[in-house]
């Protein structure tokens, strides 16, 4: 017997009910099972029409998804990987610079917990900050407040 074949317009919706995605994210996904003759750029026009997709609220979602364990510039690399740019990005940007040093410190926390003993490891832990993506002024910050609490 054959499989019934889910239709573009509900595996989108079966996709978006698991979480929220991103106009091009959602776009990629589809390509995959597109036939010939499918819409997908009409679809996720009348998805977005519909308010099942929202580049704002995915914007959002990754970032609270993030925020607690990834500094600015990767989170807002991520954004622009998805296709955000423009505006929403900078909105984006200054609320995210506000708590920055609070982030940068409590992932430090969580990872080390404990005062660099040496120059070395001090490094280390200045480069884990900044492969998480934190930028150089909210690490010095961090590592100052680490300094002060010895």
């Amino acid at each position: 017997m054959a499989k019934l074949q889910m239709s573009l317009k509900a595996r989108a919706l079966k996709y978006l009910s698991a979480r929220e995605h991103s106009r091009l994210e959602l776009g990629r996904k589809l390509a995959r099972y597109a036939q010939e003759g499918d819409d997908i750029e009409g679809l996720l026009d009348a998805l977005e029409a519909a308010k099942f997709l929202s580049q704002s609220r995915f914007s959002e979602s990754l970032v609270n998804r993030r925020a607690a364990r990834f500094g600015n510039s990767r989170i807002l690399s991520e954004l622009q990987s998805h296709g955000i740019d423009g505006e929403e990005i900078q909105d984006l940007k200054s609320s995210l610079l506000d708590d920055e040093a609070a982030r940068a410190r409590e992932v430090w926390r969580k990872k080390f917990g404990a005062p660099p003993e040496d120059a070395a490891e001090r490094a280390k832990q200045i480069r884990f900050l900044q492969q998480r993506g934190f930028s150089p002024s909210s690490i010095r910050s961090a590592m100052r407040a680490t300094d002060s609490d010895d």
